[in-house]
């Protein structure tokens, strides 16, 4: 180990003797910085931090973008969470400053919004996971249009409601709204089945079949309305509807109707009644909230709609620079509202909100009417915000409490390793590698990177074998491989600057434990390329399968530790990680080489119809055993073009 502090003391020199070396560049870069604020204009509009490899850090939008500006680098700009040390990280990373001229400090947010979405800055409020957050999705773009729950929204013609922040919770809203409009289950643009008969959702009273035509395309619509309805929060018109036909049905004595439209309209009441949480008087609005701590906030929507409360989102969010509340809130407000099929026209904010001009001007013009901000004073619209904030603070408070545990885990499990492994320091970073391969062919190895105990998904690497030929297997031979070219890297890049574009920071870094998925075979392998390593003191062992062995080097019998122990659970984690992350990327070379191998070099065929015959048929396979008539009526391929495929196909056998 001593070894190893050795040596990152050397490189450390190395950087420091590097940077004092060129005083000068951090002159010119403050030089250049200076003169391209000078350039800025004094206007409303967006600017963008970069950093030396043009990638955007933060995006900011201002009513003079000159002033706005030099407020970051100034030591007045304390207010706006300038004299954090997250704003500190940003301003030092800071190389370039560019600039977007706009109209109005409406359109400047707005702007601002879709830059964000555009380059995801590290130092920017954003939602924490936000692609993993559920959505209702309609797909108006079809005839029959399905309603459906999704993780994505990037779809054109379709209308998605959300984000939720829980699953659970739409899941069931989907299960009574398919009981109240009976829309389509069956997944695909058009509906029903190869057998061309109803399926069960039919008889059970939970679809009209459009599928063999016991709806009309106007009707099915109008379910969907009525779905769309629903999910705005129109649920006052909803209810009376149901109640009106109940009791036409009635009147005309259809009563298998009106009881079917009773049952609907319980649905209805119930999920309502459960939510009702004031009078119909209140009305329909949003009660947005913030909590801070530090770098993590938690924001609060509380949706109302005709005094019932329609649902409560939860949204942890990272606030880097840790500026105010005011400007945490707005812009939350504009990324959740982004692409909103209904935004409320009566938003009810915490006060230092309230004032702020540009927000609801900009919402507005999404909404295409306007919209209030307004910080309730008193009534019930008050308690519904301070039951926003408290939940807000209690989200915070939890959330606390839960990175508590597993910070505390996560160090009981590195202490644990490092004494089962006998190091003199726990294992900070530690690196697997797995190599994947079927038959010896498309042979790869994945590196995948934990630091603290959690994954660095960042540092993950991917490695094709080069010294193999396909339908060779050598497990042994790829690992010696993949971990020698690893050395290698490290050694390389310790004579790369950080500021070089060459410069690869997860090569770069020496690792504590580097584990091998395997046994004995795969470590004798390893040990010989990782000499260097194991003379700056990286612990080098390999974890096999069968009973989850540890073997180490120069130790005939292997270490086997309790399958309870965190240790040995940090171990597993890495390595199924690791195997994930190579049997992946093995597929997708796999299923490459595949397609390849069937459809490329055909005559007349070239990467988009392509494209189109594999998203028509579905496989390569399946072209191959189409008909003459079929290739002919593929969207996007000529119909003489698809003939000609078939004769070439035929021919050819």
């Amino acid at each position: 180990m001593a070894a190893q502090q050795q040596a990152q003391q050397d490189r450390a020199g190395g950087e420091g003797r590097s940077a004092q070396a060129s005083p000068g560049s951090r002159e010119e870069r403050a030089q250049s910085l200076a003169e391209q604020r000078r350039a800025l204009p004094d206007q409303p509009g967006v600017y963008l931090f970069r950093d030396a490899r043009g990638n955007v850090l933060y995006v900011g939008k201002a009513k003079s973008v000159r002033k706005r500006v030099a407020s970051h680098f100034s030591k007045q700009g304390a207010g706006r969470g300038s004299g954090s040390t997250g704003h500190a990280d940003l301003m030092a990373q800071v190389e370039h400053v560019e600039c977007v001229v706009v109209a109005s400090e409406a359109e400047a947010l707005l702007a601002e919004q879709s830059f964000i979405k555009q380059y995801r800055p590290r130092f920017n409020i954003r939602l924490r996971d936000d692609k993993s957050y559920p959505f209702i999705a309609i797909s108006l773009d079809e005839q029959y249009p399905r309603v459906y729950f999704t993780r994505e929204r990037h779809r054109s013609g379709r209308a998605y409601f959300g984000p939720y922040s829980n699953a659970k919770r739409v899941r069931s809203t989907l299960e009574v709204l398919a009981k109240v409009f009976m829309f389509r289950s069956c997944t695909g643009p058009e509906p029903g089945r190869r057998s061309g008969s109803p399926c069960l959702d039919y008889y059970i009273k939970r679809c009209e079949a459009p599928c063999v035509g016991y709806v009309s395309r106007e009707d099915y619509r109008e379910s969907i309305d009525g779905v769309i309805d629903f999910l705005s929060g129109r649920f006052v018109s909803i209810e009376r509807d149901l109640e009106t036909r109940m009791r036409a049905a009635a009147a005309a004595e259809e009563f298998e109707q009106a009881t079917l439209e009773r049952n609907r309209l319980r649905a209805v009441r119930s999920l309502l009644e459960r939510r009702r949480v004031t009078s119909e008087s209140v009305g329909t609005f949003d009660a947005v909230a913030v909590a801070l701590e530090g770098r993590d906030a938690n924001a609060q929507v509380f949706q109302v709609r005709d005094g019932v409360l329609s649902d409560r989102q939860s949204f942890y969010l990272s606030n880097e620079t840790e500026r105010e509340p005011a400007e945490v809130a707005e812009e939350f407000m504009l990324q959740y509202y982004a692409g909103h099929v209904s935004i409320p026209a009566l938003l009810v904010v915490q006060r230092d909100l309230a004032g702020r001009d540009a927000l609801p001007e900009a919402l507005a013009a999404r909404r295409e009417g306007p919209v209030e901000l307004r910080a309730a004073e008193r009534g019930e619209k008050r308690r519904i915000l301070e039951l926003a904030v408290r939940n807000a603070q209690l989200a915070l408070d939890q959330e606390k409490l839960r990175s508590e545990r597993r910070r505390q885990g996560r160090v009981e499990a590195l202490e644990g390793l490092q004494t089962a492994l006998g190091l003199d320091t726990p294992p900070i970073r530690i690196e697997c590698f797995d190599i994947s391969n079927l038959g010896g062919t498309h042979t790869v190895a994945s590196m995948v990177v934990f630091e603290g105990g959690v994954a660095k998904k960042s540092d993950y690497r991917r490695f094709k074998i080069r010294t193999l030929q396909d339908g060779t297997p050598d497990d042994y031979a790829a690992m010696a491989e993949v971990l020698g070219r690893r050395y290698a890297q490290w050694e390389r890049q310790a004579d790369i600057s950080p500021h070089d574009a060459a410069y690869d920071a997860s090569f770069a870094a020496l690792p504590n434990v580097v584990v091998i998925d395997g046994g004995k075979g795969q470590l004798a392998a390893g040990l010989a390329e990782l000499g260097g390593f194991r003379e700056r003191g990286v612990a080098v062992v390999s974890l096999a399968k069968r009973i989850e062995e540890v073997f180490q080097p120069g130790r005939a019998a292997p270490l086997v530790l309790d399958h309870a122990t965190p240790e040995l659970q940090l171990l597993q984690r890495v390595r199924d990680e690791a195997h994930r992350f190579a049997i992946t990327h093995h597929r997708a070379r796999r299923d490459s080489a595949m397609t390849a191998s069937l459809l490329d070099g055909l005559p007349g065929v070239g990467p988009a119809r392509k494209r189109a015959l594999l998203a028509h048929f579905g496989s390569p396979e399946a072209v191959t055993g189409a008909s003459s008539e079929e290739l002919a009526a593929v969207p996007g391929v000529p119909a003489k073009v698809g003939r000609e495929l078939w004769g070439y196909l035929h021919r050819a056998g």
